[in-house]
């Protein structure tokens, strides 16, 4: 028990240093919730205001409609946008926030005829998050049961604000916790094709345009975000003298498609710290279109690739075609060394085409080298957690 009230302590206290507030709505159970994240220093931080909706009244005033039944995910999505908006309107215009709405029946002083439940919803600028939870009647107490929603709410939120580590809420038989997503009517055209880039501001603000030009832009799958990736962005920074946006493209010429629910799991790394764009850009001349005349910054082992044939289906008419579209578009690329096995790998050592040379900057290795990679961080954390 002690362990686990550590492992709580220490998850409650990275909620708290994320850059994050939140509003959250309770109905019917959870607000031990509100107590946990009090009983560690710093909730102020986080926490702007929590309303426990106990009368059916305030419930119906909070969300606008009278449930056919209270305990649904229809009643915590809306408790969770209405959290979002007031959360919006109480932080700073700079401020990522989020709203939490939870709905809940557990054991009581009487016996009920229905399930014990419960649903807990966050929302963010990038839609809502649902978790839905049915628990085995008569196997807990009623302070169990709050102890386990109030578990679950923590777990939402620490997903909606990109900590790991809270401890597992403890199902018994065949309980499961489903989680969904809804995105944004925004994001959903993004998604169906509609829209070819979306960016995410560092306080959740959703923007999109047929293109952003003159922008620099590190892409990456950051997974996770590292200390690498942020040095890099400072280092670029001063050389060209603007700032640095970072694209995670859902679609990668090399790795497995990303999901969006997985996306917006990423992103949260940035909140507060930089500009993400979403794209479906597969390759490099397909970002150039999105982004005229902007500064691509690689890792030398991903600009030894730009030019490998095998991305262009053997074909170096395909490959010339593509180098050119950069070099059209007005764009440019610079490169960091990386260490491939034994070797620091720079642009020196790149097999390019002579006449896209010029196309391509060095990141001097006085300036940035950082000799660990996201897939060495994800092993390192691995083995931590097992």
């Amino acid at each position: 028990m002690k362990l686990l009230m550590a492992q709580l302590e220490t998850a409650l206290a990275a909620i708290h240093q994320t850059p994050h507030q939140l509003v959250l709505e309770f109905a019917g159970a959870g607000a031990g919730a509100l107590a946990w994240l009090h009983g560690v220093g710093g909730s102020s931080r986080t926490v702007l205001e929590a309303t426990d909706r106990y009368a059916y009244p305030s419930l119906v005033e909070a969300i606008g409609f009278q449930p056919k039944q209270v305990t649904s995910s229809d009643v915590a999505q809306a408790l969770a946008r209405g959290a979002f908006k007031r959360a919006r309107n109480l932080a700073g215009s700079d401020t990522p926030v989020i709203g939490l709405g939870c709905t809940a029946t557990i054991a009581t002083d009487r016996a009920k005829r229905g399930d014990h439940r419960c649903q807990v919803a966050v929302c963010d600028s990038q839609g809502v998050q649902t978790y839905s939870l049915t628990m085995i009647k008569g196997r807990r107490n009623r302070l169990e049961e709050e102890n386990l929603v109030s578990l679950l709410i923590l777990r939402a939120i620490a997903d909606a604000v990109g900590v790991a580590g809270l401890p597992e809420p403890d199902l018994i038989g065949d309980e499961v916790i489903e989680v969904s997503f809804e995105p944004v009517a925004f994001l959903r055209r993004f998604v169906n094709g509609d829209v070819d880039w979306v960016s995410i501001a560092p306080n959740g603000k959703l923007s999109a345009n047929k293109t952003l030009p003159g922008i620099a832009i590190l892409s990456g799958s950051f997974n996770p975000l590292h200390d690498g990736h942020r040095q890099l962005a400072q280092v670029v920074s001063e050389m060209v003298g603007q700032p640095i946006y970072f694209e995670l493209p859902l679609v990668n010429a090399d790795k497995a498609p990303i999901a969006l629910l997985e996306a917006r799991r990423r992103s949260t790394q940035f909140a507060g710290y930089a500009t993400l764009i979403y794209t479906r850009a597969r390759l490099f001349d397909e970002k150039a279109a999105l982004f005229p005349n902007g500064i691509f910054i690689l890792g030398a082992d991903t600009a030894e690739r730009l030019v490998q044939l095998r991305f262009y289906n053997d074909d170096p008419a395909q490959l010339d075609a593509a180098l050119n579209s950069l070099k059209t578009a007005g764009c440019r690329i610079y490169v960091a060394g990386r260490l491939q096995g034994e070797t620091f790998l720079t642009l020196k050592d790149l097999d390019l085409p002579h006449a896209y040379q010029d196309l391509f900057e060095e990141i001097p290795p006085s300036r940035f080298r950082v000799d660990i990679s996201s897939s060495q961080l994800r092993a390192m954390r691995s083995s931590t957690n097992s």
